[in-house]
């Protein structure tokens, strides 16, 4: 509470109490209980806000403690109070108003007490939570079913029951002008890279904003390759996929009031892995990565070298199939791009509107709507039965990825207009600025693809492939810090 500056109370109980009436006037929440310390004359305050206190932890270790105490000299101290009379874990004695405020809105308890220049803050948080729940964009056949809660400090709790060793390091900072944000850097201090660590807190330092809702606005401000189409900090709402990224030796970064956690860095193929390889046996595991790097190359590029081979290059199609798409297209009264375009945008809206739909109505909105509206397309002429299939096979290989949703749709859209124009050229000059982005991009200082620098077993176990338990034995190559310690550990 940087308004309020160096302000501190004064020993007058009543200019004390007006002075934070006067704070919160438009707050109607603002709750104040006054007291007499046990069978003393003298007065003690207990001032918090409803909704964001336990009111039985207050009931008990505040007032009734007070109300009850015995023996008491007549003009007790704050220190009396502190020693002999109240019954909590975390109290704080403090004068400054600015601290005052911070704790009362965080959920804690400020104590008054009447001629004393010192206040107490005591943790009474309490404050509703949504409870422990299996991720809905997460879901899995086998393992864990518990996501993280909005509240970050029971998220940080999860995580240190899934790693339960001192090596955990935990760092709070506040962001936001008003918010006041507690943002949580979680990392494992002997194996998380030193550098990477240095990184973050520096871009967090040069963060300026209102306020901090979601960690994407973090996301936005600290991550590399901010124009880019590919995500460079990974998000889950798994405590198992974060404690499994810190024992790599990455970094979790966790902003009260949200279940996403971000954790760098983030390599390009982690937008392959799913949360169920590592609870199937490593042959299930390989097959569905394998598949996901197929959908992949499927969901961008299908469309786009149906158009190049269709309208620059028929003399490489087999002639029966080459004669059938020519039959299906006549009467259509839109070109191959624009057919093409149109189904994809359509694809999309009915996607983003099952999403979007109460969720007994959307698998039905997107499954009705895409066989209707496409069956009717193709009856009415206004489409080719060929092009919706392409579409409609790159659409349902994209649901496969969800992690690249967003650089599917670019990447579709971007080789659909270059082999319209160009052919399998276009596509061969968009498919190489792709791969020159990938190799390029960076997340937190490492390289995007730094686990294919150096080919090898140790460096493909969890990229194309997911390697057995008993043979990934080393961190990712990002991690040199890991390396080292587990090479001098053999030695």
């Amino acid at each position: 509470m940087n308004d309020y500056g160096a302000l501190t109370v004064s020993e007058n109980f009543s200019e004390n109490i007006k002075l934070f009436k006067d704070i919160f006037i438009n707050d109607a929440m603002l709750r104040i209980r006054t007291v007499y310390v046990g069978d003393s004359k003298t007065k003690i305050a207990f001032l918090f806000f409803d909704g964001m206190v336990e009111s039985s932890s207050i009931e008990d270790s505040l007032i009734r403690s007070c109300v009850m105490a015995k023996n008491v000299p007549k003009s007790p101290d704050m220190s009396y109070v502190l020693d002999n009379v109240l019954y909590s874990c975390e109290i704080t004695k403090t004068s400054k108003v600015s601290d005052i405020l911070t704790a009362m809105l965080n959920g804690d308890t400020a104590v008054i007490l009447e001629n004393s220049r010192d206040v107490l803050t005591v943790d009474t948080k309490g404050w509703r939570t949504r409870g422990i729940d299996e991720p809905s964009g997460e879901m899995v056949m086998q393992g864990p079913r518990e996501g993280f809660d909005e509240a970050g400090i029971l998220s940080v709790a999860m995580i240190r029951r899934k790693l339960q060793t001192p090596d955990l390091c935990v760092e709070t900072l506040k962001l936001g002008r008003r918010s006041k944000t507690q943002i949580f850097i979680c990392y494992l201090g002997e194996i998380a890279d030193k550098k990477v660590l240095s990184l973050l807190k520096s871009r967090l330092k040069k963060i300026d904003i209102d306020g901090i809702l979601d960690s994407n606005y973090i996301a936005e401000f600290i991550r590399d390759g901010k124009n880019s189409i590919f995500e460079t900090l990974g998000t889950t709402e798994r405590p198992d996929i974060v404690a499994a990224r810190l024992l790599e030796g990455r970094i979790a970064l966790i902003v009260d009031g949200t279940p996403v956690v971000l954790t760098m860095p983030y390599l390009f193929s982690e937008n392959f892995q799913s949360d169920e390889d590592y609870y199937v046996n490593f042959l299930v595991g390989c097959i569905g990565r394998g598949l996901r790097y197929l959908c992949f190359f499927i969901s961008t590029s299908v469309p786009a070298i149906f158009i190049a081979l269709s309208t620059y290059h028929i003399g490489l199609l087999p002639t029966p199939f080459m004669l059938s798409v020519a039959e299906l297209r006549s009467g259509v009264p839109f070109s191959s791009i624009t057919e093409c375009l149109l189904l994809i945008i359509v694809f999309e809206i009915l996607r983003e509107t099952g999403l979007r739909t109460p969720e007994n109505l959307g698998s039905a909105l997107s499954i009705v709507g895409g066989l209707v509206v496409g069956q009717a397309a193709v009856d009415a002429r206004i489409i080719s039965a060929p092009m919706l299939i392409v579409v409609a096979l790159s659409g349902v290989a994209g649901l496969m990825i969800p992690r690249l949703k967003a650089a599917v749709f670019y990447l579709k859209i971007a080789f659909t207009v270059a082999a319209a124009l160009m052919g399998l050229m276009g596509y061969l000059i968009v498919a190489c600025l792709l791969l020159y982005s990938i190799l390029s991009q960076k997340s937190m200082g490492v390289d995007y693809t730094v686990s294919l620098n150096k080919i090898s077993f140790q460096s493909l176990k969890d990229t194309v492939v997911r390697g057995a338990w008993p043979k990934m034995k080393t961190r990712p190559s990002f991690n040199k810090n890991s390396i080292r310690s587990r090479e001098n550990n053999e030695k």
